[in-house]
């Protein structure tokens, strides 16, 4: 490693610059070097006063987005908030309910359209009344009438559904009778 070094300033013995500064040139660099401290602490003075305005209108933007959503959560409560048996109740509702609408939007067709159409549209007015139902429930305390409401609701857009695609059914096979005996 010492050859390497002693190689290296060999190379470059000619190169070096060995010439005095001129007068004055301590003084000028220590001017201009202090000019940069200056530059940069007056640059961070302006940032720091903003670094904990936007901390402090952050927090303030925290704490009222928790605050809302804690509201909005409170206001929403639904059968399966009371008990885990009625949250299984309203799963296994819910998945009924989305089994005979599945059903019910695949038996659409132009000759059943108006059938369709009617129920789902009672089917929006029975989920405006559970919603109506959930601030009930909220506001009750949990009653029990409002509960066995809720429950009757679900019921009831099952029985729509199930009534809506039983009425289909009788419509093709009162079509298919038409047309047997028509041929």
């Amino acid at each position: 490693m010492k050859d390497n070094i002693e190689k290296l300033f060999s190379d470059l013995e000619n190169q070096f610059d060995i010439q005095a500064p001129s007068t004055g040139h301590q003084q000028r660099f220590l001017e201009k070097l202090n000019n940069v401290k200056n530059d940069t602490k007056v640059a961070s003075t302006k940032t720091s006063y903003w670094k904990p305005l936007l901390g402090i209108a952050a927090s303030i933007a925290l704490i009222l987005t928790i605050t809302f959503n804690v509201k909005a959560e409170s206001s929403h409560k639904d059968l399966a908030s009371v008990s885990p048996e009625l949250a299984e109740t309203q799963n296994f509702f819910s998945n009924t309910i989305t089994y005979e609408l599945n059903k019910l939007n695949t038996e659409k067709s132009p000759e059943t359209e108006k059938l369709v159409n009617d129920a789902l549209l009672r089917l929006e007015q029975l989920e405006k009344e559970y919603q109506s139902l959930k601030i009930n429930l909220t506001e009750s305390g949990e009653d029990q009438r409002v509960i066995y409401a809720m429950i009757t609701n679900f019921q009831n857009r099952i029985d729509l559904l199930q009534n809506t695609l039983l009425k289909i059914e009788e419509l093709k096979i009162l079509k298919q009778n038409n047309y047997e005996t028509t041929i």
